[in-house]
């Protein structure tokens, strides 16, 4: 094997070992500092071989849960996700003719990210270098700069060690280390104000799912009685003092796998639990579209014990394939049930305020969509004080998938400046306080109900404003530096027809 796929190979794998399940996380600049290397000074087609090389040795690697899905489902997305890192692979190649290419490569390793955060299909952010810092001095950056400016300072560190490796010597070296101590101590100094507004007393249902803990639609009324079961043994707990009274109760994404409305079994359980503990309950439920029956929604409802449904919040990330299928239009109906996908498209929601859930406004996010800096970063701006997060994890209870998600969920509640409760159907279930850590969590594949007081908080983190901005200045200074190339290129050429 050639030197440049060796090395680009070796990084990728590397730089997976930097996320959950292992956390080695000071190989993430390792990694990225051989990927850089492997593109620099190479020909497009090597440049581009090297690429691949490493997007496939990576995303291979992080994504190897996906095989619960099918190992067709495992190739395919590592397959898309290695092809952004061809691109960029070739970019690299040409920035690094620029004279400060350490700089432009950071930039365009981001500019990548956000690019393949929105394409194709709403995107896929798995992966990205900001959601794995969470403990790691980079972390503190969060609040201040977001999860892209995360994944850019861990890119500066890469790229600065790609350089010292190549070009490192003298004064210039030593200011290039310094300057990257610089990146991971400073924001350990100081942190953005946090204004605390109280607490809330959450309490967190995980119901589980009967069999091998994956089918929860073949045992969905199971899963939902048990809810159900555990919210009243709840409201007996509390009644004898050995709980403290909730405000409010949550129910995990699949909760209910049919419309509540529809289903009077459904219905009854959940009107049971409501009757016995008195308080709102978020459910997580697969409903009917009213705007369209052939079309499903999966939202979190707030269900009052005496008011019934009210506000909602609507999964604004479906999966592709997994919740809808794409063009099913141009491959027919026929085609595309018999292939086994998924029958009726889910339509992804739109809202971007929060929900009020007995008095509290309550940013709500559910499975997928917190590995995406929207909704949840729109909610806390319009006032969320503190954020939900209903999943089910059930495909993938036996993976690692688990375990990365959770910690992309610990990733935003350092970014956002908020405590998150995570309500899931059978793992992970838990407390996540507003520096990322983990305050109280259940077991995978049991039964339980947690009860915490959640502080809540009305202040907003810079990373709210700056986060958002920095993708966009990204991929338009990558664009900027291509054209300096471009027109150095072209200066050569002209020169060398001249002579």
């Amino acid at each position: 094997m050639p030197t440049r796929l060796l090395v680009a190979t070796t990084a990728g794998v590397v730089t997976a070992l930097a996320f959950e399940p292992v956390t080695w996380a000071w190989l993430m600049p390792v990694g990225l500092a051989a990927y850089f290397l492997a593109a620099r000074g190479a020909t497009p087609t090597r440049a581009a071989a090297a690429g691949g090389a490493f997007g496939l040795a990576f995303f291979g690697t992080h994504l190897l849960w996906m095989r619960t899905l099918g190992n067709d489902a495992w190739v395919a997305i590592t397959l898309l996700q290695a092809a952004f890192l061809v691109v960029l692979a070739v970019v690299l190649a040409r920035l690094g003719t620029l004279r400060l290419w350490p700089a432009w490569y950071a930039v365009a390793w981001l500019a990548a990210e956000t690019v393949r955060g929105h394409l194709p299909l709403g995107g896929f952010t798995w992966g990205d270098l900001g959601l794995g810092v969470i403990d790691t001095p980079v972390a503190n950056w969060l609040p201040w700069i977001g999860v892209p400016g995360a994944g850019l300072v861990v890119a500066c560190l890469g790229a600065g060690l790609a350089w010292l490796l190549t070009e490192g010597r003298g004064r210039g070296a030593l200011v290039v280390i310094a300057g990257l101590v610089a990146l991971l101590v400073l924001p350990a100094w100081v942190q953005p104000p946090r204004h605390g507004t109280g607490t809330a007393t959450v309490a967190l249902v995980q119901g589980d799912v009967p069999g091998d803990g994956t089918l929860v639609a073949t045992h969905h009324y199971e899963v939902t009685r048990s809810h159900s079961d555990l919210t009243v043994r709840l409201a007996n707990d509390v009644r004898a003092g050995r709980a403290p009274m909730p405000d409010f109760v949550v129910w995990p994404e699949n909760s209910t796998a049919v419309d509540p409305e529809a289903d009077p079994r459904v219905r009854r359980d959940i009107s049971r639990a409501l009757a016995h503990v008195g308080r709102p309950v978020l459910v997580g439920a697969i409903s009917d579209d009213p705007r369209d029956r052939t079309r499903v929604i999966n939202q979190g409802i707030v269900m009052d014990p005496a008011t019934g449904p009210g506000e909602t919040y609507v999964k604004a990330h479906p999966v592709p394939f997994g919740e809808f299928v794409p063009w099913r239009g141009v491959f027919g109906t026929r085609f595309t049930e018999d292939l086994g996908l998924v029958r009726r498209d889910m339509e992804a929601g739109t809202r971007r305020t929060p929900l009020t859930i007995a008095g509290t406004e309550v940013a709500d996010a559910i499975c997928f969509d917190v590995a995406f800096s929207q909704p949840l970063a729109d909610e806390v701006r319009r006032g969320a004080r503190m954020v939900v997060v209903q999943t089910s994890n059930a495909t993938f209870i036996n993976t690692r998938q688990i375990d990365q998600q959770f910690a992309i969920t610990r990733v935003r509640a350092k970014e956002l400046g908020r405590d998150v409760a995570v309500a899931s159907t059978n793992g992970r279930t838990g407390f996540i306080d507003a520096d990322g850590d983990l305050v109280d969590t259940a077991q995978t594949r049991t039964r339980d109900v947690l009860v915490q007081p959640v502080q809540l908080y009305d202040s907003r983190p810079p990373s709210l404003w700056v986060g958002p901005v920095l993708g966009p200045v990204a991929v338009a200074l990558t664009l900027l530096g291509l054209a300096f190339t471009s027109r150095a290129y072209r200066r050569r050429r002209e020169q060398r027809r001249t002579q």
